[in-house]
């Protein structure tokens, strides 16, 4: 996947921003069973917010970039205060509309 432009990165902030954290980095850091409940998450959205917790280990951007190198076609949108947002399009069919 190609990297996002800063037109992209600031609509899908936008469209982050209502969101809830729905995976949560704990003491345990980015281990496979993060990896494994994020994978599950973005089966079902595209967008995803990922709260770090205060007795994780990791800095929320090191966990963030960690999270998206561990994962294919993943992108870190965004990293404000203990979460980061991710983003991966459906294969078949999108449902977020990026500009161009």
């Amino acid at each position: 996947m190609d990297s996002l432009t800063s037109k992209q990165r600031a609509h899908l902030r936008g469209l982050a921003h209502g969101l809830k954290p729905v995976v949560h980095v704990g003491k345990e850091s980015v281990n496979e069973a993060v990896l494994a409940a994020i994978e599950e998450a973005l089966h079902t959205r595209e967008l995803l917010k990922v709260r770090v917790l205060d007795a994780a280990p990791v800095d929320t951007a090191d966990a963030g970039r960690a999270v998206a190198e561990a994962m294919d076609d993943v992108q870190l949108v965004q990293v404000v205060g203990n979460v980061f947002v991710l983003y991966r399009p459906f294969s078949e069919s999108p449902k977020i509309r990026l500009p161009a």
